[in-house]
């Protein structure tokens, strides 16, 4: 286990990393000191060519992030708010800005910046406790986490702006619908659940998942054309590699493959 600050936390299984939120006293509300340490962490897998999968997890029962800490907001000055903003700004960039495809597990609340960490990431599992949104306008803001832009991109722009300007809660079953979650897990396996897909994820090869990751991110909204480009500019990343090779030998050999990793 690696710790970071006083409330993130990474625990190894395997190949899969677990970047756990652990502030129960405040269910995870965002701190400018937790988002250092979430900056931090990331930064730290980033740069771990170990790690093949990622699960963002809280320990809160109740809760997977409640949002920003708005008690320390509550003594902020305007210049304080500004201070904070890159700090802040860091640590969702730093969530989605991980190579390693990446998973979250949400149960409980996940509210405001909460939803937005778990926006952050390539796949999302909640049990049937989960209620998820965006209620920033209804505290005079707007979401400031990636919110804008990464709702609309999982759910299109005319429903992402029903949830953005309306503030409304979401529950498990319905957020399914909607797109807001790509898989319920039975009530208290989200986690379980989310490690074990990102398991799976892991048994590939890591120099493609990052590659495709990097492929699917960097062509979402382009022309198809231009896209293409994205495409073939990540196949050429891989088609020499290690793992390429690897790949094709492991297949015609009939067993699972050896990735090098490179």
């Amino acid at each position: 286990m690696q710790r970071f600050g006083e409330w993130v936390r990474v625990e190894r299984h395997g190949y899969v990393a677990e970047l756990v939120m652990d502030r129960p006293e405040a269910m995870n509300a965002v701190s400018t000191a937790m988002a250092d340490a979430l900056a931090q962490a990331c930064a730290s897998l980033a740069a771990d060519a170990a790690v093949r999968a990622v699960v963002l997890t809280s320990t809160h029962e109740r809760a997977f992030c409640v949002g920003a800490d708005l008690k320390e907001r509550n003594f902020f000055t305007d210049a304080d708010l500004l201070r904070q903003r890159p700090r802040t700004r860091a640590a969702y960039t730093g969530v989605l800005e991980l190579p390693q495809p990446t998973v979250a597990a949400v149960h409980g609340y996940a509210l405001g910046g909460g939803f937005e960490l778990a926006l952050a990431c390539d796949l999302i599992v909640a049990d049937g406790s989960a209620v998820v949104g965006l209620p920033e306008v209804s505290v005079g803001v707007i979401p400031g986490g990636g919110g804008t832009q990464l709702l609309p991109r999982r759910v299109g722009a005319a429903r992402a702006a029903e949830l953005v300007f309306t503030a409304r809660r979401v529950r498990a079953e319905e957020a399914v619908r909607l797109g807001l979650v790509d898989q319920l897990a039975a009530d208290g396996a989200d986690r379980a659940e989310a490690l074990e897909l990102a398991a799976r994820i892991a048994r590939n090869s890591p120099v493609g998942l990052r590659a495709a990751k990097r492929a699917m991110r960097l062509g979402h909204g382009l022309d198809l054309r231009a896209g293409l480009e994205v495409e073939d500019a990540a196949w050429r990343s891989v088609a020499f590699s290690g793992d390429r090779a690897e790949g094709v030998a492991a297949f015609n050999e009939k067993r699972d493959p050896d990735w090098p990793g490179e």
